[in-house]
């Protein structure tokens, strides 16, 4: 496959997810509460919505082992996720979350497990595919694809709702997320090489304490982004009664700081090293997260809020980054989703607590809990790295 269509596929398929995601984290609130919901049931609709990518352990698994029907590894499963998203986005607009509570959250639930099953997929593919020297750059273009998918359905999302209706916007959704099916049609996988042949024994990468503090960085920094990015929307509704056109444009500020956080990232990581790289994200998300309670004027709004979305991309892509380089390849979908599925278990975790927080105590407590977490992450950093791989990040 040509360099600039493994790119394209790679972007667009995760195109696809960042537009499902920007609905989530930003604009899932503003429908349920049009609906008379409070940030509790907010908070645990997202929390439920998580799940599958907690269990999408399983989903690498099955990809690593078994061929679907030797047609391959990667490209089957990625057209049935696929397929899963576009059909409950159809279904979305047909449930009255305030009558059919617990119907809407297993829609939402199966629609982020076919998410989950596609994205498991995307990155062994990626795994598969990428030299050591690319590995930067393809998260980068990765999470680079995702906020881009969060800019465009974001921007169109809001005025697709006051122009119409929610059920226009789920349409979008869905049409987005058609988007990457003909790159996966055109992609042909290789045979696994036999040094990339699946192997139990692999498995024993996670008994080293540096792949669990891993685990736990990423389970903290998901839970603290993802936590601030669900309050954002809420938070300047409550303050400057927005609309939901203005709610989509704060969304795309936010992408776009996504964007340039994760195309710097990709950068910095080869630059400086992996363990400086994390210490300035924790910096930057400290500092942002403060800042977005202090918002006291639409106008500093917008600036504070790409701040937090520059903040958002450089520390998921630094993240991305590391994890990719520390997989295993005979195990590699399976390592690498489990080590996002401990960090989208802080998602969860983190839609439920900065829900209940602002519920109980308020936007601008809640963003200042979710700031200091930040400083939990720097007792992890020796146990990660130690002396052998700061010396090696530096140098990779």
């Amino acid at each position: 496959m040509k360099k600039g269509i493994r790119y394209t596929l790679f972007a667009t398929l995760y195109l696809a997810q960042g537009a499902i995601m920007s609905y989530f984290t930003s604009l899932n609130a503003l429908y349920l509460q049009s609906y008379g919901l409070g940030m509790d049931k907010v908070g645990l609709i997202g929390t439920i919505a998580m799940i599958p990518f907690v269990i999408k352990i399983f989903f690498g698994l099955l990809s690593d082992k078994v061929s679907f029907f030797n047609l391959g590894h990667r490209k089957p499963y990625i057209l049935i996720g696929l397929a899963i998203q576009i059909l409950c986005l159809v279904v979305v607009p047909l449930i009255n979350p305030a009558q059919n509570f617990w119907l809407f959250a297993l829609d939402a639930f199966v629609l982020m497990a076919g998410m989950a099953l596609y994205d498991t997929c995307t990155d062994g593919l990626a795994l598969d595919t990428t030299p050591v020297e690319e590995e930067g750059i393809i998260q980068g273009i990765m999470v680079a694809g995702r906020a881009l998918g969060m800019v465009l359905i974001s921007s169109v999302l809001g005025i697709l709702v006051d122009t119409f209706s929610w059920t226009a916007g789920f349409v979008a959704l869905a049409a987005l997320t058609i988007v990457p099916i003909p790159f996966v049609l055109s992609t042909k996988e290789a045979p696994k090489s036999v040094e990339k042949e699946f192997s139990w024994e692999a498995f024993k990468e996670f008994k080293k304490f540096s792949i669990i503090a891993l685990g736990l960085l990423g389970a903290l920094y998901s839970l603290i982004i993802n936590g601030a990015s669900q309050l954002v929307n809420p938070f300047l509704e409550s303050k400057f009664t927005i609309s939901y056109t203005t709610a989509g444009v704060v969304a795309s500020v936010l992408g776009i700081g996504i964007i340039a956080g994760s195309l710097v990232g990709g950068k910095i990581v080869d630059r400086i090293g992996q363990r400086k790289s994390v210490q300035l994200s924790l910096l930057v998300t400290l500092l942002s997260v403060i800042a977005l309670g202090a918002i006291n004027s639409p106008a500093v709004a917008w600036a504070l809020v790409f701040f937090f979305g520059v903040a958002f991309g450089l520390y998921e892509t630094v993240y991305f980054a590391i994890a990719m380089r520390e997989t295993n390849e005979r195990i590699a979908a399976t390592m690498f989703s489990i080590l996002m599925a401990v960090a989208n278990l802080g998602t969860g975790i983190g839609l439920g607590l900065s829900g209940a927080l602002a519920e109980g105590f308020g936007y601008p407590i809640a963003f200042g809990v979710l700031a200091a977490l930040n400083l939990l992450a720097i007792p992890l950093l020796p146990a990660i790295f130690g002396k052998r791989k700061t010396t090696a990040s530096t140098t990779s």
